[in-house]
């Protein structure tokens, strides 16, 4: 059995490269202190370590950890869905052709996932489908929410539809919070804005009627799902007994909860158990954020610590949820 980790980073080479030669057209720079060097991360600098860049270091990295495939994907600090749309499209295009690189040298061990220049959506489905025919990826990285627009809004619709239509799934990570105000202490904006803003898309895709005009897309959630697996029944009591959520849309959220895909990096072994038992293994995959420090240590670890697993759910967990969106079964 193979261990596939589905929400892993990188900043390919070619990012690497247009930030030390073009900072202002990326509106970010490589700062270098103490023979470092760092990036611009949530506010805060860090290390721009060696598992961001260099794929044998990646691959060194998966190999100490049990990991057997990784699905790398960019690291929300360069979504860049704020840039100018020719500068966000340049910066698309050289985050998926470096990725398509670092596949290249190690296409047993990684797999792909495109990033899109969400602020142009044309451009988005022209580089999608770009990407898709030239290097096969079948996974697209998009933020939970676009510079403070929900992934739901109708303007974001034909590029969900065209993920559909090419048979990719969605990698659905945050990178910002829609909900503001509270999260300036601690590192909130991640422990708690990040889990939150993934519940809110989830909401939003649920009661907006988009999941029923996108019948077979597919959504994989980071983190766990942030609080959908503990509050997807306030959901449905909420839709049962009010009129809002029913406004655009006739499905419950109890039917369209297994529409959505989750990794098991909840940090709690009674959570990931919690998640297994309310939406089913075939919807878990091993996810280990790395090389950002709110990833496991030991990943495989934390997947043999969930409660009462079983050797079924072990591998659907560790590889066949997996297998089957990436198409590889």
């Amino acid at each position: 059995m193979s261990n596939i980790d589905l929400h892993n980073h990188v900043i390919p080479p070619t990012i690497v490269d247009a930030l030390v030669r073009n900072p202002e057209r990326f509106g970010m720079n490589i700062e270098v202190k103490g023979g470092k060097r760092y990036f611009k991360s949530h506010g805060r600098m860090t290390e721009l370590l060696p598992e961001f860049y260099d794929v044998n270091a990646k691959i060194e990295w998966m190999d100490r950890r049990g990991i057997d495939i990784s699905a790398i994907s960019v690291g929300p600090p360069i979504y860049f869905y704020w840039l100018s749309p020719d500068a966000g499209l340049e910066a698309a295009r050289l985050a998926n052709d470096g990725i398509a690189r670092m596949v290249e040298k190690h296409p047993d061990r990684l797999r792909g996932m495109a990033h899109l220049p969400m602020q142009d959506t044309d451009a988005a489905i022209v580089e999608l489908e770009r990407v898709v025919k030239e290097h096969r990826f079948k996974a697209v990285e998009i933020g939970t929410s676009i510079e403070g627009t929900a992934l739901a809004d109708q303007k974001f619709r034909k590029v969900l539809r065209t993920i559909e239509q090419l048979g990719c799934f969605v990698f659905a990570h945050p990178y910002q919070c829609l909900a503001q105000g509270g999260m300036d202490d601690y590192y909130l904006r991640n422990f708690i804005g990040f889990p939150l803003d993934t519940t809110m898309m989830v909401a939003h895709l649920m009661y907006s009627g988009a999941l029923d005009d996108l019948k077979r897309l597919r959504i994989l959630c980071a983190h766990g799902g942030g609080y959908v697996p503990y509050q997807i029944g306030r959901f449905i009591h909420g839709f049962n007994v009010r009129p809002e959520p029913k406004m655009k849309t006739r499905t419950s959220p109890r039917d369209l909860l297994r529409r959505f895909y989750f990794d098991a990096l909840t940090h709690d072994p009674l959570a990931a158990r919690h998640l297994i038992n309310r939406v089913g293994a075939d919807r878990v995959v091993i996810g280990t954020d790395h090389p950002f420090d709110m990833g496991p240590e030991d990943p495989i670890g934390a997947i043999d610590a969930i409660p009462e697993l079983t050797a079924s759910e072990r591998e659907y967990v560790c590889e066949l949820t997996a297998k089957d969106l990436l198409g590889e079964d």
